[in-house]
């Protein structure tokens, strides 16, 4: 399998001398394409700020990030901009949809920066929509839609351009069960359908059940990973197993 992200030895420190505080401590992980994997861990762990480096939100103390073979930590100007535009994908907890564009001009939004061919945006936006269960909302604006819908049509456009990686923050953490276990269905089938290359930080057993493997962070270090080899029940119970030695903070049950 081909290694789509390589993190090594990152380290993220933020202050100095007497008020540093270390977030990350010496993470290294790899990542293939077509994997779907989450990071857990409790608060304080490090799993937002590993997620805002690889993202290129934040920058590393040290350490290197990899994405397709393309060191990210000394990118800027220009070449950064296009590498967040052309090779990431995005999915936050508070969706970030433009107020004032329909659920298809979000979608298509993403496309146009990426100078995709005009007479492909259509097709290519009612595809993923389709896939998203999002084709009727289309014509709606964000305040016109549910939190599930509105989630899924940040998903839609974080993954229209066909991105390398996609980086999910908490993405169901604003959404009632019914609604996060639709978006985490339709991950799910990407996922696996159009082997997009998935990476999810949450706190959240259910919803990490849903990867097929499982990066645990304690302290700014790996504490341990799982890998689904059952059905998504054993999966979650060993889960919680983990989040048991870590401490807690689980939310959902099976």
């Amino acid at each position: 399998m081909e290694e789509i992200l390589s993190v090594r030895d990152l380290k993220r420190v933020y202050g100095r001398g007497t008020a540093a505080t270390q977030a990350l401590g010496g993470v290294s992980l790899s990542v293939e394409r077509g994997e779907f994997v989450g990071i857990m861990g409790p608060s304080g762990s490090g799993k937002t700020t590993l997620l805002n480096c690889i993202a290129t939100i934040d920058r590393p103390t040290s350490g290197s990030i990899r994405v397709g073979g393309q060191e990210l930590t000394g990118l800027r100007g220009r070449a950064l901009t296009r590498f967040r535009r052309e090779r990431l994908g995005f999915i936050f907890q508070d969706c970030n949809l433009l107020d004032t564009l329909t659920a298809f001009e979000n979608i298509a939004l993403a496309l146009a920066i990426t100078r995709a061919p005009a007479k492909e945006i259509e097709g290519r936006v009612r595809e993923m929509s389709q896939r998203l269960g999002i084709e009727d909302c289309l014509d709606k604006y964000p305040y016109q839609m549910s939190g599930g819908q509105q989630q899924r049509c940040a998903a839609a456009r974080a993954m229209v351009t066909r991105p390398d990686l996609v980086l999910a923050d908490e993405p169901t953490g604003a959404l009632d069960s019914r609604a996060a276990g639709l978006l985490l269905e339709r991950l799910e089938s990407l996922n696996r359908d159009l082997g997009a290359t998935i990476l999810m930080v949450t706190h959240d057993a259910f919803t990490a059940s849903c990867c097929r493997r499982v990066i645990f962070l304690r302290d700014g270090q790996v504490f341990t990973q799982l890998l689904r080899q059952g059905d998504r029940r054993d999966f979650f119970r060993q889960i919680m197993d983990v989040v048991a030695q870590l401490g807690g903070e689980v939310q959902n049950v099976l």
